[in-house]
């Protein structure tokens, strides 16, 4: 594969290392990007291995709670300007409220909105706001408890994160502190066990590597292997991680202090996951004069 000048910025951008690095990274791996990271952070030279990309979708996620059970919706528009727009707002609060009846995706655009489903409903809004809208996803939670948290809030229970926490036991104090820690934390999983073992292992290969490189004896790499794990299972998992509001505990130690079992989270932010192309605006503006 060509190693073009496009691919060495996205990997510079995307791990911080110079020029040179990302082109011997992209050279050595026949400009395969995700092995090209793997083998920065192999050496060294990379300190993560997510890629910074920038999300394309504006919109909301809303929260909703009923009872023990918690739903969270992202609803896409184009622009955020449509996201401050009260008619979407309303909305997209009704998708989330029908989502607390709603097995899956599917279910909830077939629900019945004010007469209507949500599928049919956000059709009839594109053509009355005029701009493209999606349902993108929703997730639900349940536990004794469900505590909500939104970051960003544009309304009452709608914003650019939300954040469901499901707790047996505990104040409902806590389970928003809690929740605003996974807003601004954004752990991988609650806890080792279910953090995606793809992601254990990788790790822990990246991890072997950079110990080699060190020379040191095979008894000592182990060692260092171990203790390299675990800093990294403390920092992806929620029960692992300082917590925000007391540092000196891990997530953990603080709800065994405030008489909970946190049993799972949900954390949506809109527009995760979707790549997001950088606009040309002087090509922009240079197309809309020629019509």
């Amino acid at each position: 594969m060509a190693i073009t000048a496009a691919l060495v910025k996205e990997l510079r951008e995307s791990t911080g290392v110079g020029m040179m690095d990302a082109k011997k990274a992209l050279v050595e791996n026949d400009g395969d990007m995700d092995a090209a990271v793997d083998w920065l952070r192999t050496k060294g030279l990379a300190k993560a291995a997510k890629k910074a990309g920038r999300t394309a979708a504006e919109g909301l996620v809303a929260v909703a709670v009923s009872g023990g059970k918690g739903v969270a919706v992202e609803v896409n528009s184009e622009t955020d300007f449509v996201a401050k727009n009260a008619e979407f707002q309303q909305m997209v609060s009704g998708i989330a409220n029908a989502a607390l009846n709603a097995a899956d995706l599917d279910a909830l655009n077939a629900a019945d909105l004010g007469g209507k489903s949500v599928a049919d409903t956000i059709t009839n809004k594109i053509a009355t706001i005029g701009e493209n809208m999606s349902l993108r996803r929703m997730a639900s939670i349940e536990g004794e408890s469900v505590v909500t948290y939104v970051h960003n809030a544009a309304a009452d229970g709608m914003g650019k994160i939300g954040v469901l926490v499901a707790m047996n036991g505990g104040s409902e104090e806590f389970g928003r502190q809690v929740a605003m820690h996974i807003a601004a934390a954004n752990p991988q999983a609650l806890n080792e066990a279910e953090l995606d073992g793809a992601v254990v292992e990788k790790e822990r290969t990246i991890l072997t590597e950079q110990a080699r490189e060190s020379g040191k004896p095979e008894n000592i790499i182990e060692n260092m292997i171990k203790g390299r794990m675990k800093k990294f299972l403390a920092e992806v998992t929620l029960l692992g991680q300082d917590f925000v509001i007391n540092p000196d505990l891990t997530v953990e130690a603080a709800a065994k202090e405030a008489g909970a079992e946190i049993v799972g989270y949900v954390r949506m932010e809109v527009g995760e996951g979707i790549a997001k192309e950088e606009a040309d605006f002087a090509a922009e503006v240079a197309a809309a004069v020629q019509g």
